[in-house]
């Protein structure tokens, strides 16, 4: 072998170590994506949905009531913040009976059904009864009960028909009987059709829609076939369509379908504005407090048109986060419904789904000038004490259903400490016994297992 210029023998050089490949970084969409299913698929991902999402949609419409209400209440030669007190006291009777539902077991719901109907039912026959009902607006739907303070019943008998609804077509499936298409359609639709009926008499179709939409509801979640279904909607369309076309006012609204102008007369006054209104809020909207609309230009502006101000005070950010938060509150309801194996709490979470989504979809779209103006509020929203109350019990029977879901109950469980007792120790200070730490791990097991980290 040749030696170096030193005289000494060349070094081998040592091949280096062939590297193994490195893994290839994932997308950080793809992660992002993944850890929101993670989140999404979570026992407890329905119950923080649904309260959340509902304290949220109540707590930003008592800003958006104050702000929308001041200018009419000063008109009216009261105080600026007149209707807000006033919405602000149902909020809080409203908190109590969420919390009262959250807390009832699911055999007391359904004995409240039965007395929750037969009450909507002798308030609704009330309001027609001379020198007791009350009209507003043209509809015959109000009670005075003392002072500045009415009520509506028919927004009860939406509550009413839920649960009395489900309390039905769940004692019939547990006999079978839901195979005959009698069982099915009766007495629910009957009953459904005297408080349509009874609603109808105050002229009130706006609460006849959400009331239909709901027996709708209750019947696609019993599994009715498509030629049953389909002969209900086309009596339902029928009658709408004769009650539409016998009132003038009522043709008077359809007709102002998409319009930009006030039209001749100003028949199109509120539909126009509240087209106004949105227009004018851009992006981010003019500032909490600064729309222009509600300065005696828009009807009904902290009730019926209350998102046409959202929208000009809060802009496209504003409305969309409404939005956002309504469909989130729907999502979590179809979630409880499709999850449970109690037939009670399916046609229950699923009635007071249907009724929450129609009716902030009529009212969202009639300020957008995509349907006719109905003249209902937009759930936990709007201005009105009688449309809160109900609601937000409604609110409360779906977050108890999803409380009560196997793996959301043991999530819980491992969640809240025990009373009275201390982390670590077990009575007096003593170590924990194996016997409480094997329960732990079991429910923590379970928790895991449906998707709880």
């Amino acid at each position: 072998m040749p030696g170096s210029r030193t005289g000494r023998p060349p070094v081998q050089r040592s091949v280096g170590r062939i590297s193994a490949p490195r893994p290839p970084r994932e997308n950080p969409v793809l992660r992002l994506y993944t850890r929101l299913r993670r989140a999404w698929d979570r026992p407890l991902t329905a119950y923080y949905l649904i309260l959340g999402g509902s304290l949220l949609i109540t707590g930003l419409g008592l800003v958006m009531v104050y702000s929308a209400s001041q200018i009419t209440a000063l008109q009216l030669s009261l105080s600026g913040s007149y209707f807000f007190r006033k919405q602000f006291l149902a909020a809080l009777i409203g908190a109590g009976l969420m919390i009262a539902a959250m807390r009832m077991p699911v055999k007391l719901h359904r004995a409240l059904a039965y007395p929750i109907l037969a009450g909507a039912v002798f308030l609704m026959a009330l309001v027609q009864v001379p020198g007791i009902g009350m009209s507003v607006n043209g509809n015959q739907n109000w009670i005075s009960v003392g002072g500045p303070f009415q009520l509506q019943p028919s927004e009860f008998g939406k509550l009413a028909l839920v649960l009395w609804g489900a309390d039905l077509l769940a004692r019939k499936q547990d006999r079978r009987l839901l195979t005959q298409w009698k069982h099915m359609l009766v007495p629910l639709v009957p009953v459904a059709f005297m408080l349509l009926g009874l609603i109808m008499l105050g002229g009130d179709m706006g609460t006849a829609i959400i009331l239909t939409a709901i027996l709708f509801g209750l019947l696609w979640l019993a599994g009715a076939p498509t030629r049953m279904f389909t002969g209900v909607l086309s009596i339902a369309a029928l009658l709408g369509v004769i009650l539409i076309k016998t009132s003038p006012n009522r043709m008077a609204r359809l007709a102002c379908l998409g319009e930009t102008d006030p039209g001749p007369g100003d028949s199109c006054w509120q539909a126009a504005h509240g087209i106004y209104a949105l227009a004018s809020g851009g992006l981010f909207g003019s500032g909490l407090g600064a729309s222009v609309e509600k300065w005696g230009q828009l009807p009904e502006a902290h009730t019926d048109f209350i998102f046409a101000v959202t929208g000009e005070e809060l802009g496209l950010a504003g409305t969309l986060s409404v939005l956002a938060l309504f469909a989130a509150l729907g999502y979590a309801g179809i979630r409880v419904a499709g999850r449970t194996e109690d037939p009670f709490v399916r046609y229950a979470a699923g009635g007071v789904t249907t009724w929450i989504t129609a009716q902030a979809v009529i009212n969202i779209g009639a300020v957008l000038g995509l349907l006719p103006i109905a003249g209902v509020p937009l759930p936990l929203f709007s201005y009105g004490g009688s449309a809160l109350l109900p609601t937000m019990f409604a609110i409360g029977l779906l977050i108890a259903f999803a409380r009560d879901e196997p793996a959301a109950r043991a999530a819980l469980a491992m969640r809240q400490p025990r009373f009275g007792r201390k982390r670590g120790a077990g009575g007096s200070g003593s170590k924990r016994s194996p016997r409480g730490w094997n329960t732990m791990r079991r429910r923590a097991s379970a928790a895991r297992s449906s998707g709880e980290r």
